[in-house]
C-alpha cells in the first residue's frame, strides 16, 4: 500500500511555500514604506496556491538580450498585484500603508505557523503508523 502525500497532507503542503513568498512581498512593502514612488504589492493567494499545486502554468519566461544568456522563468509574476491604497496620496507617490502591511504580515505569519503545526501533526501520525506505536 502506498502513501499519497497529497491525500495525507492536503493543501497545507502547498500553502507553506506560498505563505513564505507572501511574507517576502509584505516585508518588501514594509522596507520601502518611505521610498518615494514605491507601489505596495501583494500576492494573489488563491492564484499562487493554484500555481503551487500545478493547476496553472503561471511561469513567465524572462527576456534574454543575448542568445548566450541562460533561460529563466518567474513563478510569481502572474500572482503579484499592486495593492489599492486605502489612504489618499501623500504627495510622494508611495502607496504603502504601514499599519495595513504590518497587519497583513502578522496574519500571514499566523497562517504559516498554523499550516506548519498541521503538517507536523500529520507527519507525527504517519510516523506512529509506520512504527506501529499504540495510540
Amino acid at each position: 500500500m502506498t502513501i499519497s502525500f497529497d491525500k495525507a497532507f492536503g493543501i497545507h503542503q502547498y500553502t507553506i511555500g506560498v505563505r513564505s513568498q507572501r511574507a517576502e512581498v509584505l516585508a518588501g512593502n514594509i522596507a520601502n514604506a518611505d521610498t518615494p514612488g514605491y507601489k505596495a504589492q501583494d500576492l494573489d493567494f488563491s492564484s499562487a496556491l493554484s500555481q503551487a499545486q500545478g493547476l496553472q502554468s503561471g511561469t513567465t519566461e524572462l527576456m534574454r538580450t543575448n542568445n548566450q544568456h541562460l533561460a529563466g522563468a518567474s513563478a510569481m509574476s502572474g500572482t503579484l498585484k499592486y495593492r489599492v491604497p486605502l489612504q489618499a496620496d501623500t504627495g510622494d507617490g508611495n502607496t504603502v500603508d504601514l499599519q495595513q502591511e504590518r497587519s497583513a504580515f502578522l496574519e500571514n505569519g499566523l497562517e504559516y505557523q498554523t499550516s506548519l503545526e498541521f503538517l507536523n501533526s500529520k507527519i507525527n501520525g504517519l510516523l506512529k503508523a509506520l512504527k506501529g506505536d499504540q495510540v
